[in-house]
């Protein structure tokens, strides 16, 4: 993994300077907390092997943004939108993993959070306990896109027609969208699948065999998760349980994130 730029971080101390505090602040839902199914089934249409094998994973209640996170949302804090389809309302795609947490940590920092990343160059910690904004694990994520303890048994987000539930190559004109077009799941969480896939925490690597609670991934790697599928690639990429695999110095323009927080 590569070191953040030192011209991106003279860039980004410029911006906090100029913009202060933030104009706009994205919107959370609560979700439950519960034990949910992760992973496959293997008679699902379109599964790859990295989907399972299944196993029961235990959630703790946590915050997860409503939408995917804005350009507006970005440049207010930032100072700058790295967007390759320009709008304000657009989800905010082109960055990489390691600039997703600087604009985590900054917002945080902003609202009297404690930030909940420490990077050092190749080196990035998370401190677990901390109230900051962050990227949700590979197991928040999919407990949230599959309704959480409202489980439903939707193949993607809130629906079993790839339409209905997101942006993908055979509907989005070959671009992202605004956020919240296409229908919510049973959470209120709009575009979890489709639109522009979506960064988590955890290194890429095999699930573990046994139940877990709280699981954060395997310990290293050399790719991180990307979750929801995106407007770029085929329906079939849309699926709640589908797993892709990001390069964290990479810039795509068909990836971006979505807020977590802590519940407490």
């Amino acid at each position: 993994m590569n070191k953040i730029p030192v011209l991106f971080l003279a860039a980004f101390a410029a911006a906090t300077s100029l913009y202060g505090q933030s104009r706009v602040t994205p919107e959370l839902i609560f979700i439950q907390g519960g034990t949910f199914t992760m992973g496959s089934p293997p008679n699902e249409s379109g599964r790859y092997a990295n989907e399972g094998p299944q196993r029961q994973v235990t959630i703790s209640s946590f915050y997860l943004g409503k939408y995917e996170l804005t350009q507006e949302e970005y440049q207010d804090v930032i100072g700058s939108n790295p967007g390759q389809h320009q709008g304000e309302n657009l989800p905010l795609e082109n960055l990489t993993w390691f600039e997703a947490l600087v604009y985590c940590n900054e917002r945080s920092r902003r609202e009297g959070l404690t930030p909940a990343y420490d990077i050092d160059g190749e080196s990035v910690t998370w401190n677990r306990a901390a109230n900051g904004y962050r990227l949700p694990t590979e197991a928040e994520w999919e407990y949230a896109a599959g309704g959480g303890n409202r489980r439903d048994a939707f193949l993607y987000a809130g629906s079993n027609d790839a339409d209905g539930a997101g942006w993908h190559s055979g509907n989005s004109g070959g671009m992202s969208h605004r956020v919240g077009m296409k229908a919510a799941n049973a959470l209120g969480l709009f575009d979890m699948s489709g639109n522009v896939g979506e960064m988590c925490w955890d290194f890429h690597g095999n699930y573990a065999d046994a139940g877990q609670t709280n699981p954060q991934g395997v310990a290293s790697g050399s790719y991180r998760v990307g979750r929801g599928g995106c407007w770029y690639y085929g329906a079939q990429y849309l699926r709640v349980a589908f797993r892709a695999h990001i390069t964290p110095s990479a810039r795509y323009g068909f990836v971006g994130f979505r807020l977590a927080r802590n519940a407490n």
